[in-house]
């Protein structure tokens, strides 16, 4: 797997930072069918059992909301993958199609409440280092074109800014040449959750990706 860790800065302000990471050959899908069955009906329940107002009470969002605030950034402008992905299910938009690896890890982000970063490992040089972000770095988002990612959580590599919690960038995105795939799942409170989480995570690589030669493990500051 590739190095991943927890820079200094960023543990001093959110020191229960854990990241479920998992790393594994798969096989891109425009579109899976039995995947898009499951999602439908998650779908479909969240709509009917969860109110707008209740989304950002939800226990891992609520956490992350308020590593946001530590570090000094609004959570209600720079929303939260998962929270905005919550937020049009709700409003009964249901997700994006993108392909089965995304799908499946956006399946993963509504029923957990954990923003994930998807990667392609072929793209992401050397290592990762989860930190923060730094003003006018340059980010630009899927989906959200330049971004400001000064003051928000980051991770990168050495060529620099690569993913946050708030979008994942272009340069090291899922595409459908990929072949090997790199999943983090963020909680800035503890490994709580994390490992079944993964759990779930690995069982739809599996099923929906054709996942082998998978490597997982749970990263903390160290």
């Amino acid at each position: 797997m590739i190095p991943i860790s927890i820079s200094d800065e960023l543990h001093e302000i959110c020191p229960n930072i854990h990241l479920g990471c998992i790393e594994t050959d798969v096989v891109v899908q425009k579109e899976n069918d039995l995947l898009w069955k499951q999602i439908n009906q998650a779908c479909e329940k969240l709509e009917q059992t969860l109110k707008s107002e209740e989304i950002s009470k939800l226990s891992a969002i609520a956490d992350s909301r308020k590593a946001y605030k530590a570090l000094g950034k609004d959570p209600a402008r720079y929303r939260l993958s998962a929270e905005a992905l919550l937020r049009r299910v709700v409003k009964g938009k249901g997700l994006y199609k993108i392909n089965n690896v995304v799908d499946l890890l956006n399946l993963v982000s509504i029923t957990t409440g954990y923003s994930i970063g998807g990667y392609d490992v072929d793209k992401v040089q050397e290592r990762l280092t989860f930190g923060i972000g730094r003003e006018n770095e340059p980010y630009e988002g899927i989906g959200r074109g330049t971004l400001n990612i000064h003051r928000l959580p980051t991770f990168r590599d050495a060529l620099g800014a690569c993913g946050t919690p708030t979008s994942d960038s272009v340069r090291t995105s899922v595409q459908d040449s990929m072949t090997r795939f790199l999943m983090v799942i963020v909680s800035f409170e503890g490994k709580e959750g994390l490992e079944k989480t993964m759990e779930v995570a690995i069982e739809l690589l599996e099923k929906m990706a054709s996942a082998q030669n998978m490597e997982s493990k749970i990263v903390w500051y160290e």
